[in-house]
């Protein structure tokens, strides 16, 4: 009980401190003024400098707004009015695309690269397997069907006037014709 008048007593002052209103302190700006002479104070009331956020009452610029006149079609909302352009209706409806866009066809892969061997010949003894001579540039290869030549091309088939060569990396066939000399 006696903590809770304690809090109370406590309470109580800051909040007259708080919601106290003095009069010593303004949130609005006073009117600035310019010091007039003499001669000036006699004859004309004090000259107040413009501030837009004086509250007072400008009789001058509320008769010049009183002298407009308002005409049908102005925005008295905006400082100037906006010209309406008129609506021309067309006479076809572009077509619109509803929902998500489709997304991009992708591009096909590149050609396998072709196979540059030249099949020159074959050789064929009983009893064993036929070997091709195939020639790439300046080097000569002899090999059987099944065995792979230069770590890359596998030799599928060996006919008496073609062979069929594999590319082993791009999964591509190419029958080579028999070169004639």
């Amino acid at each position: 009980m006696r903590v809770m008048i304690a809090l109370v007593a406590i309470a109580i002052p800051v909040a007259i401190y708080n919601f106290w209103d003095t009069g010593s302190t303004s949130s609005a700006a006073p009117p600035t003024t310019t010091t007039a002479t003499p001669a000036q104070k006699k004859t004309a009331a004090p000259q107040v400098a413009y501030n837009p956020l004086d509250p007072r009452l400008h009789l001058r610029e509320l008769a010049a707004s009183q002298s407009v006149k308002y005409e049908a079609g102005r925005n008295i909302f905006t400082w100037q009015a906006v010209p309406i352009e008129p609506l021309v209706a067309s006479a076809k409806v572009p077509a619109t695309h509803w929902g998500p866009d489709p997304p991009p066809t992708p591009t096909p892969p590149p050609p396998p690269p072709p196979i540059d061997f030249k099949f020159y010949g074959f050789a064929n003894k009983p009893n064993e397997p036929k070997r091709v001579f195939l020639q790439q540039k300046e080097d000569l290869f002899v090999a059987k069907q099944g065995d792979i030549v230069k770590s890359r091309y596998k030799v599928v088939q060996i006919a008496s006037n073609s062979v069929i060569i594999e590319d082993v990396l791009y999964s591509n066939r190419q029958t080579i014709p028999l070169t004639p000399k």
